[in-house]
């Protein structure tokens, strides 16, 4: 949507501690990109992750519709 200036942000615990990193979608940095899991949220914003730790952090996960018929 954003074009050239669309970002996106990658989240991980290492350590103990929780480590946000921004990556520039059209950087030459990034080779490719690859989605592990969909999960289903509610919100736009995911900030209220920062706070939570454990199975609490955890979004659930969006599973493939079944086919009628």
């Amino acid at each position: 949507n954003r074009g050239l200036n669309s970002a996106f942000t990658v989240r991980k615990i290492s350590s103990g501690v929780g480590v946000e990193r921004v990556f520039q979608t059209h950087s030459p940095i990034v080779a490719k990109i690859e989605v592990k899991r969909r999960g289903d949220v509610r919100r736009a914003k995911l900030y209220y992750l920062r706070e939570l730790s454990g199975k609490a952090a955890r979004i659930r996960e969006k599973l493939p519709a079944r086919k009628q018929g």
